[in-house]
Order: C-alpha cells, then structure tokens, then sequence
C-alpha cells in the first residue's frame, strides 16, 4: 500500500491532488490514500470563513468547497485531522469523525479507522494547558475567544485515546509530540528555526498530551505537522526489547 502523507493542507487540494496524480506518472507507482496532518480548511461557504482563526486579509475560500459541492471528486481516498485553523463549525457537526466530502474522512477530535489493514489514529488541534482540563465548551457562532480555544485539544479526547488496546500502525496529530526532538537533529532543527532553542530547552516545544499517547501507544509510524519544517526522529523504546519506531514530522 502506498500512503501520501501531506502535512497543513490549507484548502489548497486543487495544487496537492495535482501534484500526487503528477508523481504517479512520474514514479508509475499508484497512491492508495492520502493523510492530511491538520490545517485542512474544509470551508464549505463564505459563512464558514467567519469560523477560520485566521486574520480576515488571509480567509480565503480555497478549493474544499468544489470537492463538497460535487464539482470535484477527490482522486484518493483522504482522511484529516484538525489543526488550529480550521472551518471549525463544521468540524464540530463531525466530533466523532465522518465524510467531511466524498472520499474525504474527517477523524474527529480523536479517533481511529482502519483502511484496508492499516489502523490509523490520530489527534486534532493543539495542545494549551489552560484549556486542557475544561470540557468541549465552545459553541458555534464563536465569539473572539471562543474561536481560539475551539481546536484546543481537551483530556477528555486524549483519554478515550488512551483505551486503545489493539496496535495502531499510523498515529496523526497536528503539534509535535513535546521532547521529540531529543531523538532527532535538533541541533540543526534550531539552525533552520533558531527560535525554536529555548521552546527545546523549556520543554514546550509540543504537545505533552502527544507525548503520553506516544508512549502508550507506540506505532511505528507518527506523522505531525504545524510547525512547517521537516525534522525525522528515530524513538527507541526500551521496555519494548529491540523494536525501532521511527517519527516523521512533515511540512
């Protein structure tokens, strides 16, 4: 099974699909399905810009609403997590996950599928800790506040994900797992984003929820996205004997 693995979409499935079919014919290969990290912006009209945590000069309609809409087909089978700037109404209607468009699955705030034999879970939003402890309490139409603790991710979601029993082979969250970057280049992480040195050194560089998912879990793929760069992390876990895990973290 081939699976494309796309970090913050922002609406732009026009250009990402395009460039799929494209590496298709140029590597003869077929992509089987497509994962999207976060940042999908799955607007569907005008009003759900008003929903987007976004400044209003960057709200822009994109392309999802052609594949809701019908104009367009998608031409892989898709699924997404939530990220911090999201049509974040209509994710709600879909907390529990669903088809966000034909051929397009939303996971929910947190959830797991299973395409073909692969079991993918995976997170939406980030983490705060201000918010970590409340409820869902955030109802549409957001007020100033409202739209920016709506994609916070919330214990009650992290809790239910760590029930899960059964292997998970591919895990999905928007922010990094916090301490990642001990088990990666981090020295040239910071050469590339220097700001990024004393959220290392601080221990807030990412989430600490994902991180206790990571090490309840332990799939043997995890793939992020937000911070917009790429950073590869290789995680041993010792109590396992031998077993290597290895953590991609994409654009």
């Amino acid at each position: 099974m081939k699976i494309a693995i796309e970090g913050c979409m922002h609406g732009d499935l026009d250009n990402v699909y395009a460039t799929l079919l494209h590496l298709q014919q140029v590597e003869r290969t077929k992509i089987d399905l497509l994962i999207c990290c976060g940042d999908f912006q799955a607007v569907r009209n005008e009003k759900d810009l008003e929903s987007l945590s976004v400044p209003p000069k960057y709200r822009s309609m994109n392309s999802f609403w052609k594949y809701y809409s019908g104009e367009k087909v998608a031409p892989f089978p898709t699924i997404f997590i939530g990220g911090n700037h999201e049509a974040s109404n209509y994710l709600w209607e879909l907390y529990y996950g669903g088809w966000a468009a034909p051929h397009i699955y939303f996971l929910g705030f947190a959830g797991v599928v299973k395409f073909g034999s692969v079991r993918i879970g995976g997170l939406s939003g980030i983490y705060k800790s201000n918010h970590y402890h409340l409820g869902h309490f955030e109802r549409p139409p957001y007020n100033d506040r409202d739209i920016k603790s709506v994609y916070h991710v919330r214990e009650y979601d992290v809790h239910k994900l760590m029930q899960i029993e059964e292997p998970v082979d591919i895990f999905v969250s928007h922010d990094w797992p916090v301490g990642i970057t001990d088990h990666g280049n981090w020295k040239r992480l910071v050469r590339d984003k220097p700001y990024f040195k004393e959220e290392i050194q601080d221990r807030t560089l990412g989430s600490k929820p994902a991180a206790e998912l990571l090490e309840k879990l332990k799939p043997p793929y995890w793939f992020s996205a937000h911070l917009h760069c790429k950073f590869a992390a290789l995680v041993q876990h010792g109590d396992e004997g031998t077993f290597l895990y290895f953590f991609l973290f994409f654009l």
